[in-house]
């Protein structure tokens, strides 16, 4: 199994900056890609951005130029760095790490304001 344990999110006002880390445990070694995903209230969870073991990485159209996916090996730590916050930003955010099969940190609200 795969243990994920997301930082704490928080308010910004829009056109600000905030940064996610998720810290991987256990059979991190099976890992093929982590990434983040977000829902909104009333919405379904989309992905934001992805990289894969390989260091690739990619993201939804939405947030492309505004946030950047990475990572620290050593620490199994995987980072979404979030730049010119928007107010359709707010939600909350999951970080991921797909094996064989999904495993989910806990979520993170993430609030932006106008």
């Amino acid at each position: 199994q795969v243990q994920l344990v997301e930082s704490e999110g928080g308010l910004v006002q829009a056109g600000g900056s905030l940064r996610l880390s998720c810290a991987a445990s256990g059979r991190i070694f099976s890992i093929n890609a982590m990434g983040w995903y977000r829902q909104a209230p009333g919405k379904q969870r989309d992905i934001v951005a992805e990289i894969t073991s390989g260091g690739s990485t990619s993201y939804d159209s939405s947030v492309k130029g505004r946030f950047t996916i990475s990572r620290d090996i050593a620490k199994n730590t995987v980072y979404l760095q979030m730049n010119n916050l928007k107010p359709e930003d707010t939600a909350v955010y999951y970080c991921v790490a797909v094996t064989t099969i999904a495993y989910w940190g806990q979520g993170t609200q993430v609030t932006v304001s106008s």
